[in-house]
């Protein structure tokens, strides 16, 4: 890009390198990262138009285009991450440097550029208060880059011719608004780094004619601005709303968990209490029944010594049953010994019996015969 192009087009005044991020747009509350790694992030100042702008871009996509304005903030959240507020892209961008310092050097650029558009508002509206005799509204840093151009300038614009309507000048803030990102990104694809080019400057022809039209146009795009942050924060009172009312669900059920807790600690309080009792008077029962324990030891010796008087008695009995066994043994074998020597005297006996008998009958028969042969003598 040539030196003539980069004088009529926006100059990088400062660049660093940071990870982009943004804000998630559903839950407002957490960041979404916009680049891949660390990218290059740059101010630059449009001379033309009086604009400060901080653009970073990755490949081809642009991931920072803001338009700072005076009422732009940028707080440092933590040592090596800030963030800032765009209502005009209706976003956060978050920004993560490798260092502190870093972060600190793009905070004071930043703050540089606001006081420098705050300087050149105060300018503006002093040259366009001596120039007219009267108070005009000036064109802010984020309105059309024509007004802001010509009201450093001072040049009366041309009437608008009769073949010409107004809703040109429209079309052309809403050209001039959209054009950035297209250039920016049509300068990085022809190997452009630090200048973004401009599209060409509308005809003098599609100028405001007067200064009551563009203060109509300051005050519609302030409407918009107004508007716009009003359904912003009519979203996010909806979304406190919703918060609220978790929290304070989240507050009855801690409440109620809380007096659970403190009901079931009084509950172990009352069991302790009671374990308390019970070992106090089981150690007092084991005091108070230390005699009777010693006289369960004497009861135990006395029991021990009669189980050994009783087993020495069984001993002498079973040794005197022994020795009556014996003797009744002893008697037993005489008594049948001598009544062996009767059975067999008594057999002696019979046998004598036995011979008599059998004598006795020889006598009988012998006198048997004898009488019948007397008495057959007799007959005869």
């Amino acid at each position: 890009m040539t030196a003539g192009k980069e004088t009529m087009g926006e100059q990088p005044i400062f660049t660093c390198k940071a990870h982009v991020f943004h804000i998630d747009p559903k839950t407002k509350r957490s960041w979404m990262s916009a680049s891949s790694a660390a990218v290059s992030v740059s101010f630059f100042y449009d001379s033309s138009r009086n604009l400060y702008r901080i653009i970073s871009v990755e490949g081809t996509k642009a991931v920072i285009n803001s338009t700072i304005t005076a009422n732009m903030t940028f707080t440092k959240t933590s040592q090596k991450f800030g963030q800032w507020s765009d209502v005009r892209a209706n976003t956060v961008y978050g920004l993560g440097f490798a260092s502190e310092a870093e972060l600190g050097k793009f905070i004071e650029k930043f703050q540089e550029v606001k006081e420098a558009i705050q300087a050149q508002q105060c300018g503006a509206t002093a040259k366009t208060t001596n120039g007219s005799g009267a108070a005009t509204p000036v064109a802010s840093a984020t309105a059309s880059p024509l007004l802001a151009a010509r009201a450093t300038t001072g040049e009366e614009p041309p009437a608008l011719s009769p073949a010409q309507p107004k809703v040109e000048n429209d079309e052309m803030m809403v050209h001039q608004r959209a054009h950035s990102v297209s250039s920016t990104l049509q300068t990085v694809s022809q190997g452009g780094y630090a200048t973004v080019g401009r599209a060409p400057r509308a005809a003098p022809a599609a100028a405001p004619a007067d200064g009551a039209d563009s203060g109509e146009q300051l005050m519609r795009y302030e409407n918009d601005r107004l508007k716009l942050a009003l359904a912003q924060s009519s979203a996010n009172a909806k979304k406190w709303e919703v918060e609220l009312a978790t929290l304070k669900s989240n507050n009855l059920r801690l409440t109620a968990a809380l007096q659970e807790s403190t009901a079931n600690v009084d509950e172990w309080k009352r069991q302790l209490h009671q374990y308390r009792e019970e070992v106090a008077r089981a150690r007092h029962y084991a005091t108070g029944k230390g005699g009777e324990a010693n006289e369960v030891d004497q009861l135990r010796q006395r029991v021990a010594q009669l189980e050994a008087e009783l087993a020495q008695k069984n001993e002498e009995l079973l040794q005197i049953t022994k020795s009556k066994k014996s003797e009744q043994d002893e008697e037993a074998k005489l008594a049948q010994s001598q009544l062996e020597l009767a059975l067999a005297a008594q057999d002696g006996q019979r046998q004598v019996m036995h011979a008599i008998n059998e004598q006795l009958a020889r006598q009988i028969t012998e006198l048997t015969t004898i009488h019948r042969e007397i008495s057959t003598a007799l007959q005869t």
